[in-house]
């Protein structure tokens, strides 16, 4: 079967460290690879980029078509997308740029690729303008499973930080009523599914592999690892709230969001430091990536 037209890019660019010929030479390229909003499969798109206002920034243009395209209603389910720049590759958070926010970036993003407004002008939907926002948690040395634990761990608590933050500053800016729109906005709702999935698969792959192995290995640690997975189940809980409340495109309660967003703080962090009292010792012990 011959190869896709995007599929024969995704092929050169991985091939020459992101240079590409043809229609795209010489232009600024980049592969996003998505999680399906239905399927949970990954899906890679080469795309143009733009960086404005030190930002990173793709636009669902799909050619001025009528529909956004595919990879932009996955994102909105699944924040977090990996990017290829060049030989680098990382994963970011996708959020859509809302309101006189996104007019002024999509200003910007004419002003460097102007076919973009052709493809505005072709469309009755607005364009929207995603930035890409990297993860900024210092990296820190892994040389076992307890580094790695203190790894994952920082980031949920860096992540559910700056979730609480987007939250107040929302408050703090006003009610609606004040001019403000009724719901939270993109930029919370984004952050927050990112900090979900990725608790999701931490919980996951402990309760699937971590746990059961340190049961085998530590059998005194077992009362505590049910413990553990108990707690995993209330945090659960409250997880699969906050997702429910952001199941619609901004239309969570706020007051109940940040109540709820409260709950999840003063639950996390007790189950947090509570598995890292009791495994921390045993981990250290444990080398990360495993020894063959």
């Amino acid at each position: 079967m011959p190869m896709s037209f995007n599929q024969a890019i995704i092929e050169e660019f991985r091939t020459n460290a992101g240079r590409v010929g043809g229609p795209f030479e010489g232009g600024d390229l980049l592969l996003l690879t998505t999680t399906g909003a239905r399927t949970g499969q990954q899906h890679t798109v080469p795309l143009g980029y733009v960086r404005a206002d030190g930002l990173l920034l793709v636009v669902a243009s799909a050619a001025g078509a009528p529909d956004h395209p595919q990879w932009y209603r996955n994102l909105l389910t699944h924040p977090v997308v990996r990017v290829e720049l060049g030989t680098e590759a990382f994963e970011a958070v996708a959020v859509p740029a809302e309101g006189a926010r996104r007019d002024e970036l999509f200003e910007a993003v004419v002003r460097v690729a102007p076919g973009y407004g052709d493809y505005q002008a072709h469309t009755a939907r607005v364009l929207p303008v995603v930035v890409l926002e990297r993860d900024a948690t210092e990296p820190r040395e892994v040389a076992d499973l307890a580094d790695k634990l203190l790894e994952v761990h920082t980031w949920l608590r860096d992540q559910l930080r700056h979730v609480r933050t987007e939250v107040e500053a929302y408050f703090a800016g006003g009610r609606p009523g004040d001019g403000r729109p009724p719901g939270l906005g993109l930029q919370v709702r984004q952050h927050c599914l990112a900090f979900c999935e990725g608790l999701t698969h931490h919980h996951t792959g402990e309760d699937a592999a971590i746990f059961p192995a340190l049961a085998r290995s530590h059998p005194h640690l077992r009362p505590t690892l049910d413990r553990l997975g108990e707690e995993h189940r209330v945090v659960g809980r409250i997880k699969d709230g906050l997702v429910a409340l952001l199941s619609g495109i901004g239309d969570a309660d706020p007051e109940r969001f940040r109540a709820e967003l409260t709950r999840m703080s003063a639950e996390l962090e007790a189950h947090l430091a509570h598995e890292e009292e009791a495994l921390l010792p045993v981990l250290a012990g444990i080398p990360f990536p495993p020894r063959r």
